[in-house]
């Protein structure tokens, strides 16, 4: 979909993605280089562009360093490794990175230092087993939590359980060296111990959250030039229930005005006639649903790694036309929705935003335009 207000929503998510950028957040928030060795560590989905960001920061330093991120999201590094690792569920690769940086932090002494970059995704990338367990063990809880619509914070507090690495336990393999965590948050609430599963949080680390939703959304409420209504940087549930819900507020509202929301929906899929879709796409087409065709809305949701779920999409975009063009196709919307085909419904109308990762992540950014 290509028109004014179409631009301006891709717009206003362009910039809510560059107030989240390594390259801007890294920089201002790194501890100075300590006397002893320097160690970097990290894991998720931005941690190979925090690398290169610190990289450039700390060019004139001595440091050392590994990190793992998403396949397809590494950038190149001249000093930090970067592996790459499965997202969402994790695979072997992601066992082997987590033993690297383990190794990477041990034998430190108390004057080195070691900094950690963490963001979304970190849970997926480093997997370790708790003893006991096996990695199939963990792929098979993490495919059941995926599709079973339990939120992030639940489903990471079931993962600190089943890992050797989450939960502090890389903070505590670091000691006696200083640790300094930088945190691109992707969770409701922007909880230290739910970012990634809170690998190297404890109560009083040096622990700096550098890049959040709600951050994002006041740099795309900025960058609007209207009147702004932020709904929460924290949204949960049903991902076609907020759809719904947000229709009708939209219905309700006298433009021109922006609503905002972050946060992360679930969807829970069951085990039959399950298409391709992801939470935002989702949301969209209960959106528009219940929209109807109304005259004055336009809307965008997109998760801000560039990713929604598994698919090549970041989201997609509604308007007016939406459902008369899809008719005209003949797409059943309501049809892809119960089957969970967002994906594909939006594929057919050419109405997907394809990004590729955006190499950050602070969670799914929804806004409707209301003129």
């Amino acid at each position: 979909m290509e028109d004014a207000n179409a631009n301006f929503l891709r717009q206003i998510y362009g910039a809510a993605i560059a107030a989240a950028s390594p390259a801007l957040c890294v920089p201002p928030n790194l501890p100075k280089p300590g006397r002893g060795r320097n160690v970097i560590i990290g894991a998720g989905k931005a941690a190979a562009s925090m690398a290169a960001a610190l990289e450039k920061a700390w060019s004139e330093a001595d440091f050392e360093g590994v990190v793992v991120t998403r396949y397809g999201h590494e950038v190149p590094t001249q000093k930090i490794r970067v592996l790459q690792a499965a997202h969402p569920v994790p695979d072997a690769a992601s066992e082997a990175a987590a033993r690297e940086i383990l190794a990477a932090v041990t034998g430190l002494r108390p004057e080195d230092q070691v900094v950690a970059l963490i963001s979304g995704g970190a849970s997926a990338v480093m997997a370790l087993p708790a003893p006991g367990l096996t990695l199939q063990d963990k792929i098979l809880v993490n495919r059941a939590l995926l599709a079973s619509g339990a939120p992030i914070g639940t489903i990471n507090r079931v993962r600190k359980t089943l890992s050797a690495i989450k939960g502090g336990k890389l903070a505590a393999a670091c000691a006696p060296a200083r640790l300094v965590t930088l945190a691109i948050s992707d969770v409701p609430g922007d909880d230290p111990a739910i970012i990634g599963s809170g690998p190297t949080w404890t109560p009083g680390a040096d622990y700096r959250l550098i890049a959040t939703p709600r951050l994002s959304l006041e740099a795309a409420a900025r960058e609007a030039g209207i009147q702004v209504e932020i709904l929460g940087d924290a949204l949960e549930g049903e991902a076609a229930e907020l759809g719904r819900l947000q229709a009708a507020l939209a219905l309700h509202s006298q433009g021109p005005k922006l609503l905002l929301s972050g946060g992360e929906t679930t969807v829970t899929i069951g085990t039959t006639n399950v298409g391709r879709g992801g939470r935002n796409t989702e949301f969209l087409l209960s959106l528009a649903l219940t929209l109807n065709g109304a005259s004055n809305v336009w809307a965008l949701a997109a998760d801000s790694d560039g990713i929604d779920g598994t698919e090549d999409a970041a989201g997609a975009i509604i308007g007016p036309d939406t459902m008369a063009r899809a008719k005209a196709s003949g797409l059943d919307a309501a049809r892809f929705l119960s089957n969970h085909d967002s994906y594909s419904f939006f594929a057919a109308l050419d109405d997907l935003v394809i990004t590729g990762p955006t190499l950050t992540n602070v969670n799914d950014f929804r806004a409707i335009l209301i003129t």
